[in-house]
């Protein structure tokens, strides 16, 4: 195995191990952005429950 040889094996290992962790930071944002997608539509629904049953009550 000659110098060029290694080094190319070295730079396949360090790109792989780099793209892994960037994969995974990338998942976590996109995981992390979808959590609060879906927290904000809940919030919103639930807001909108608890509006019209005070609404509701306040004209009766």
């Amino acid at each position: 195995m000659n110098k060029g040889t290694l080094w190319t094996v070295l730079g396949v290992v360090a790109a792989v191990v780099i793209a892994w962790f960037l994969v995974n930071v990338l998942f976590s944002v996109i995981a992390f952005v979808f959590k609060l997608v879906i927290v904000a539509v809940v919030a919103l629904l639930v807001f909108l429950v608890l509006r019209g049953l005070f609404a509701g009550r306040r004209e009766s």
